[in-house]
């Protein structure tokens, strides 16, 4: 596996090496499609899909495949996991990702990469949750859609950690000597290129459903099912530096205004700790001492 050590000169370069590489998927996405492939004649689709969704790597390897493979008769896009393993049928579906790399073996000689990857993986999967639990209470049209796209919603920082582990770590580095500093300029100062408009460049050379680009694409604004897959990711993020993350206010003021619900439903969905609630709400709803 190819590995960068030092930035390229443009999002076009980045692009270019990143879709050349072969994505690995997690080890344990790689055993459970293997158990289900020996059970394939009682699996369909949504057991198929329930694994690949665990997964925002093979998620991401799926789609590109389905659209790299769209048949010139298919005059609509597959925006879900479990219509394109329906449209490639379950036999093809083994046959195609039956040899994937791993990500575990893949970075078997960078341990602390290994980890990074892991830890946004888990992120990535929290703010699907999120995105999907908002994406039901605003009646979304299609839940399912807006699960997939937050789910890649940092598929460009997981992949650097991955082809480019040596300049992830020194982004780490940096946010973890000033806390308080926001990730998008952290990477760009290391990598050279805006976070976004990669994840916009990935997307487009994968030629993924315009659809999922436009759930990625953070210049959405008015969108709200846009606000939906950025809030979620947003939110995921700051709130793994823990409750009293400085961010957190602003995204909270941001979700109650994309769900239109009162501030006490929505602490209580997002299961705000008691101890931290008062950061949340208005002076005067704050609790009597």
């Amino acid at each position: 596996m190819a590995t960068l050590e030092a930035p390229l000169p443009d999002v076009d370069a980045y692009v270019a090496f990143l879709a050349a590489e072969d994505l690995p998927v997690l080890r344990r996405t790689v055993h459970d499609l293997m158990a289900l492939r020996d059970a394939a004649e009682s699996v369909n689709a949504k057991r198929i899909a329930a694994v690949v969704l665990g997964d925002p790597l093979m998620t991401l390897k799926l789609l590109a495949f389905l659209q790299s493979h769209r048949p010139n008769a298919q005059n609509h896009d597959i925006t879900t996991i479990d219509r394109a393993i329906m449209m490639l049928g379950v036999e093809a579906f083994f046959k195609a990702f039956e040899s994937s790399p791993t990500l575990e073996k893949a970075l078997a000689g960078e341990p602390r990469a290994l980890v990074g990857v892991l830890h946004l993986i888990g992120r990535a999967r929290k703010a699907a949750h999120y995105a999907r639990d908002w994406a039901i209470a605003r009646h979304d049209l299609d839940v399912d859609e807006i699960t997939v796209a937050a789910l890649l919603s940092d598929i460009s920082e997981i992949l650097c950690w991955i082809f480019a582990p040596q300049m992830a770590m020194r982004m780490q580095q940096i946010l973890d000597a000033t806390p308080g500093t926001r990730s998008a300029p952290a990477f760009e100062s290391i990598f050279g290129v805006e976070r976004n408009a990669l994840e916009m460049g990935l997307v487009l050379r994968w030629n993924l459903p315009r659809l999922l680009v436009t759930l990625l694409d953070e210049s959405c604004t008015d969108n709200p099912r846009v606000r939906n897959v950025r809030l979620a990711s947003n939110f995921v993020r700051h709130l793994t530096h823990g409750w009293d993350d400085p961010a957190l206010p602003d995204d909270i003021d941001e979700i109650e205004s994309l769900l239109r619900i009162g501030r006490d439903q929505l602490l209580l969905r997002l299961g705000t700790p008691a101890e931290h609630a008062h950061r949340f709400l208005p002076p005067e709803e704050e609790p009597q001492a």
